[in-house]
């Protein structure tokens, strides 16, 4: 994780767009791959990341220093990602194990990282299928690794509404990789030569 700015550069960065620019080169990278899990395109992405900075430069004022930075950011490209996924009107279709077990790790070996990174696709096509919602909380727990309150705060709703937000998103995770990895077997069984 990226280490918290100190209150004077925060300070002297709310109103000075130089100095700001050294906060968005410090969080850009979390920003931007929050903002790319959320929507799946690599340019709607880039121009949410902008949008969430200009949102945080606007709003540096309102930051509450009791808070970690990087979460009240993370927030903003959150929240504009849920707005803009709404707005596209997506459409969407338990097994905490499971969700472990596909998510991403290292491995030094490069066929399993071919692997991992196939998985890795695949994996963000069937986030795109999920709502927005759905998509958020599984985001931020398993690529932020954030807690139930932590999301809870960030996204303004109750750590039992997380609870249930998760639950519901990992068994529709599950049930869309059953249908996949189905598909995929139905495809590999048909291209197989007949035997003589």
């Amino acid at each position: 994780m990226v280490a918290e700015p100190d209150s004077a550069l925060l300070k002297h960065a709310s109103q000075d767009v130089e100095a700001f620019s050294q906060i968005v080169a410090a969080y850009q990278t979390p920003v931007f791959n929050l903002c790319y899990r959320m929507l799946g395109d690599p340019q709607e992405a880039e121009d949410a990341a902008q949008e969430t900075f200009w949102r945080a430069f606007q709003a540096l004022h309102r930051y509450d220093h009791s808070r970690s930075f990087l979460t009240w950011l993370l927030s903003i490209a959150a929240h504009y990602c849920i707005d803009q996924l709404r707005k596209r009107r997506t459409p969407v279709e338990s097994i905490q194990e499971w969700m472990d077990e596909i998510l991403p790790g290292s491995s030094p070996n490069p066929e399993t990282q071919y692997t991992q990174l196939e998985e890795s696709q695949r994996i963000q096509q069937l986030l795109m299928r999920l709502e927005p919602h759905e998509r958020a909380v599984l985001i931020l727990r398993y690529w932020y690794e954030m807690s139930e309150l932590e999301m809870a705060e960030m996204l303004s709703i109750s750590t039992s509404a997380v609870k249930s937000r998760l639950h519901r998103a990992r068994q529709k995770m599950a049930l869309l990789w059953k249908e996949q990895q189905s598909r995929y077997t139905s495809k590999e069984s048909a291209h197989e030569a007949p035997a003589y």
